[in-house]
């Protein structure tokens, strides 16, 4: 499959959403493809995703120590997630594209780089210096994280 990596500039979204869309209808899975049935599908994709890195413990970035048979099986899993949402979120109205930018948005609000540069504590956990002698007043930001991430979870 050669032509298809010289033909991969510029892909967006909405061009895998309209070709994910062309590729259920010409096999006729629309019928299968229920929001239920894609999100149970993507879940068993993360999870053969997962089976890629059980057992190796940290890898660097880059994967550098990695054949390039399991780059390649990786970027196929990595491949079957992002198709897999992007139907999702095609079978549910959703704009994935706004939907990320505004999430990032949101996520720029709630971890400031103040306070989330180089951390991975959760916002709650910051201690702030704001007392004349710098010296750390104990306080505890006032910024709420009901759902538990940490600064570096912010995606």
């Amino acid at each position: 499959m050669k032509g298809v990596a010289e033909r991969s500039e510029g892909v967006t979204l909405e061009g895998l959403r309209n070709r994910m869309a062309k590729f259920a209808k010409e096999r006729d899975w629309d019928q299968f493809h229920s929001p239920r049935n894609l999100l149970l599908a993507l879940v068993g994709e993360v999870g053969e995703l997962s089976e890629i890195f059980q057992w190796k413990g940290e890898v660097p970035r880059g994967l550098p120590d990695w054949k390039d048979e399991e780059k390649e099986h990786l970027g196929e899993e990595l491949s079957d997630v992002l198709l897999y949402l992007v139907r999702l979120s095609d079978i549910c109205g959703v704009d994935l594209g706004k939907a990320a930018l505004r999430k990032l948005e949101l996520n720029a609000i709630k971890y400031p780089v103040k306070l989330c540069k180089g951390s991975s504590k959760k916002p709650a956990q910051i201690n702030v210096t704001d007392n004349n002698d710098g010296n750390s007043n104990g306080g505890v930001m006032a910024i709420s994280n009901s759902d538990s991430k940490s600064c570096s979870d912010g995606v």
